[in-house]
């Protein structure tokens, strides 16, 4: 009885980290000098970030801060899909992020289509929001991670969880 090997990708973010990293920028933007008097606020709703400032632009720079914060707490930057800035009211510029996690159907299929062209002999079974993977061999396994972490154009942010 030969022995099946697998892992799963799904695409999640860790919530608390989530909310450090908010927390981390929140404190930044109200103590740099660059933001004195900006008002700079980052709001989370649901799956939801609205970032508001004095103008479009410390709109964007206070964006480009939680994007690092979050780096710094592990969270990709492609967690983040930030909206146009709009000027709302009295001039003040607003950014909507929304935070973009989970597999779509679609995502699914071509995530599946990557696994088997980096390594024919793997088993990809499509379980909801996730994908298992599976193979006799611990090194065509290998193979598929490495192949789905370098590929850039992947829209969302992916691990690999459940390796047996």
């Amino acid at each position: 009885m030969a022995q099946d090997f697998s892992f799963d990708v799904v695409s999640e973010y860790d919530h608390a980290e989530l909310t450090n990293a908010l927390d981390q920028a929140r404190r930044e933007v109200t103590t740099r000098f660059d933001f004195k008097g900006t008002e700079p606020s980052l709001e989370q709703k649901g799956a939801e970030i609205v970032v508001e400032a004095s103008s479009e632009d410390r709109a964007r720079a206070a964006y480009q801060v939680l994007v690092e914060k979050a780096a710094r707490r592990g969270l990709s930057a492609k967690l983040f899909q930030a909206g146009e800035p709009k000027t709302i009211g009295r001039g003040r510029g607003q950014i909507e992020v929304k935070l973009n996690a989970g597999i779509s159907d679609e995502l699914a299929k071509t995530l599946q289509k990557r696994a088997r062209e980096a390594s024919p002999k793997v088993q990809v079974r499509i379980q909801g929001d996730q994908l298992r993977v599976s193979a006799k061999s611990k090194d065509d396994l290998q193979k598929v991670i490495v192949a789905l972490r370098d590929d850039e154009s992947i829209p969302v942010p992916i691990q690999f969880t459940n390796y047996r």
